[in-house]
């Protein structure tokens, strides 16, 4: 993979490192599938469809270590207990200043995919100052999940959220004045009318563009303000159609490395851009592709599967 010599600074909003959870006994949740459009049954055995996303998780970690992005996997030996684990941006998300937060999750058994030795790990390793802890809200059901829910713009300090089950107002308000974000919460839904159920498969937000599906923001008024906003910003702005969301196009996250910075998205997803979207990414990241089919039966694609780490190292 050669980086351009324009694409080498270090950006904000592309961590440089990120946690991986690796199943051993992966299967699509069907707690999370009543409000999930974009989640299928496993065609392949019990046993088979868990071995295919521990191979896929193992890959992907490999792939995006050699690219030069600093891997910390974690394996979940968990049976039915944790199905979703291999998506961990959705419980915790850190943030520069050693800030971390925890959310509420709405299904139950994903609140217990938490655990404590991936947060002692970051204390280990990172400068942390402290630990913002929003799982109580499960209890008066309030969620959010983490930047599954969000989608953030750490440069302007935006917090694009589409309205579902997985990001409620309440909590989103709490989370941005705590880590001085403005929210921006929209409607949206898929060509079946169904709400987008997380921000994160509908849109992207790198350092020098945004991949978004706009036709899938319902109020057009909304959904001129987030073009204007992200034009604003001073990004390229690529819209995605609908069938490129579904492919999960959206599903991607742009990462730094000593050399450049990369948008790491599944094979799928890239397969699904034309040649001038792919170019317009490339002016600023090199994209690789990571194939994930297996996990993305349970609705969620390579975003999901990377957690980012915007702390300082140790």
């Amino acid at each position: 993979m050669t980086i351009k010599p324009n694409v080498k600074m270090k950006s904000i909003q592309a961590p440089g490192a990120v946690i991986m959870i690796r199943p051993h006994h992966f299967h699509p949740n069907p707690e999370t599938a009543g409000d999930n459009a974009f989640q299928r049954t496993a065609a392949t055995s019990a046993q088979e469809t868990a071995q295919l996303a521990h191979e896929e998780v193992t890959t992907a970690a490999a792939t995006l270590q050699a690219a030069g992005v600093t891997v910390h996997v974690f394996d979940d030996m968990g049976a039915q207990e944790t199905p979703d684990s291999v998506f961990p941006n959705n419980w915790f998300s850190t943030h520069p200043g050693g800030h971390i937060a925890l959310y509420p999750m709405y299904s139950p058994n994903r609140r217990r995919e938490r655990r404590g030795d991936v947060i002692d790990m970051l204390k280990a390793h990172y400068r942390v100052q402290d630990v913002i802890d929003y799982s109580g809200l499960e209890y008066d059901g309030l969620f959010l999940e983490g930047t599954g829910a969000m989608v953030l713009d750490h440069v302007e300090r935006v917090a694009y959220t589409t309205c579902s089950h997985r990001s409620n107002a309440i909590a989103l308000e709490r989370f941005c004045t705590h880590f001085n974000f403005e929210p921006m919460a929209f409607p949206s839904a898929d060509a079946a009318g169904s709400p987008i159920y997380h921000t994160n498969v509908m849109m992207c937000i790198a350092t020098d563009f945004a991949l978004v599906g706009l036709n899938m923001i319902t109020d057009a008024a909304r959904r001129s303000e987030i073009h204007t906003r992200l034009l604003q910003s001073g990004r390229e702005v690529i819209v995605l159609e609908n069938w490129q969301i579904a492919e999960f196009a959206g599903n991607a996250i742009e990462l730094s490395t000593e050399t450049g910075r990369i948008l790491a998205m599944s094979a799928r997803a890239k397969a699904s851009l034309n040649a001038d979207q792919i170019s317009l990414i490339e002016h600023s990241a090199c994209i690789l592709p990571l194939s994930v089919p297996t996990i993305e039966m349970a609705g969620g694609s390579v975003r999901c599967m990377l957690a980012g780490i915007h702390l300082t190292r140790r």
